[in-house]
């Protein structure tokens, strides 16, 4: 027994309710558990309990045992004084002035062992062998709620950026934009790339294709890493020199990486890939609030870089001739991690419904991802039929099950009750 899982046991009382009396022998009818606090202060707030012929209103404190009121120092915190009952799973000490209620022996064994069972868990997921009996409708509308964390989580990367550029929302979806240009394995750099060249300056050379790929390929420093002979690579490095100087440019000190990765995700391709973006594209942001149809949008991403990108993954290399335009995986991550995200955060800035429920509808409309973790999904019966699927499979994984956070899980909730 733990606090958490008494905490879950007295918010949705799964113990036998009848009979109840405080252990200094007062009947107990608990008419409202009260509401779980997250902040400084007893576990619970608002509750309702009749203890003997008076009903009581006020907080609960829940200890694994009666002892722990004193050890946690609460006899002499303001904050408890207005505890109506203290609940416990094992009372362990005599005469007490404030009302007890005793758990031990009012939970059901299997309760306590599911619970175990799911903590000790190896699996893909705690619950793999059980999921398959929780309602579909209970995985349907917690996908929901998961969707809304996630949005709400980015949300707060986005505000971050907000208050860093004097909300700025164009400059905000720059550089997500960029981060998730970057993947997974340079997001950081691409980031710091990002925030080092502002899209005022980025919109002066909008025209210039070999000016826009100059600048962010020196910004990340690797028009400075060998000699080259090429004499478009030269071009580049004269265009970044000039422009260095004018614009006082600083290259990001943040490490770029190659290795385990594949071709056609190298950095110089990314780089060059939102290059052409930038030059093929104005105030995209604004553009995007107001497009209704995401095809259209999606039209947008697919830009392909200068032709020397064709004949090329590196600034060195001179392999065979295959077009770097980017691809339909590509553009819809952009979409699930870039567009859908920004949209919901700008949405929820404006109180603007329409904008936030055409963000889940896009994601909707997306094709599912497909990586180690919804496949480990899928294989259980967990539909994955979009991205929305895929988004809340991910922050399932992520925010709860690896975290073992199987009691704020409607899906361990419904384990655990096996329901």
């Amino acid at each position: 027994m733990n606090e958490n899982l008494l905490q879950f046991i007295w918010r949705f009382q799964y113990f036998n309710k009848l009979n109840l009396f405080t252990v200094q022998g007062d009947p107990v009818e608990v008419i409202h558990p009260g509401t779980l606090n997250t902040n400084q202060g007893p576990d619970f707030s608002n509750a309702k309990v009749k203890i003997g012929r008076t009903l009581w209103a006020g907080t609960v404190e829940l200890h694994i045992k009666t002892s722990d009121w004193l050890k946690h120092g609460h006899s002499r915190d303001d904050n408890y004084k207005n505890v109506i009952l203290h609940v416990v799973y094992e009372d362990d000490v005599t005469g007490n002035n404030l009302p007890v209620l005793e758990l031990s022996g009012l939970i059901p064994g299997i309760l306590i062992r599911r619970y175990n069972s799911l903590m000790m868990s190896q699996r893909f997921i705690a619950c793999e062998g059980l999921i398959h009996k929780v309602d579909r409708l209970i995985i349907s509308s917690w996908k929901d709620r998961l969707v809304a964390e996630r949005l709400h989580r980015k949300a707060t990367l986005i505000d971050d950026y907000l208050s860093r550029n004097k909300q700025h929302w164009e400059e905000s979806f720059w550089w997500l934009l960029a981060r998730n240009f970057g993947t997974k394995t340079n997001a950081e750099t691409f980031e710091a790339i990002a925030k080092s060249i502002s899209v005022k300056l980025l919109a002066r050379h909008k025209t210039n294709l070999i000016q826009l790929e100059a600048i962010l390929l020196g910004q990340a420093g690797l028009l400075n890493r060998a000699k080259y002979q090429d004499k478009y690579v030269l071009l580049l490095d004269k265009e970044y020199n000039f422009l260095k100087i004018k614009y006082k440019l600083r290259p990001v000190v943040f490490p770029i990486h190659f290795l385990r990765m594949r071709p056609g995700n190298f950095p110089t391709i990314r780089l060059a890939q939102l290059a052409a973006l930038i030059h093929n594209s104005a105030h995209l942001f604004s553009r995007i609030v107001e497009e209704p149809e995401l095809a259209v949008v999606k039209k947008w991403f697919e830009v392909a870089p200068n032709d020397f990108w064709n004949y090329h993954y590196t600034l060195i290399d001179d392999p065979k001739f295959l077009k770097k335009a980017i691809g339909e995986d590509m553009v819809n991550n952009l979409i699930i991690n870039t567009v859908v995200p920004m949209l919901f955060a700008y949405g929820n800035k404006h109180h603007k419904g329409d904008t936030k429920e055409k963000a889940l509808q896009w994601l909707e409309a997306v094709g599912a991802e497909k990586n180690s973790i919804t496949r480990g999904f899928q294989q259980l019966g967990v539909l994955n039929k979009n991205a929305y699927d895929s988004q809340a499979l991910v922050e399932l994984k992520a925010q709860y099950c690896s975290l073992r956070k199987c009691l704020n899980c409607a899906i361990g909730n419904a384990v655990i009750k096996n329901k």
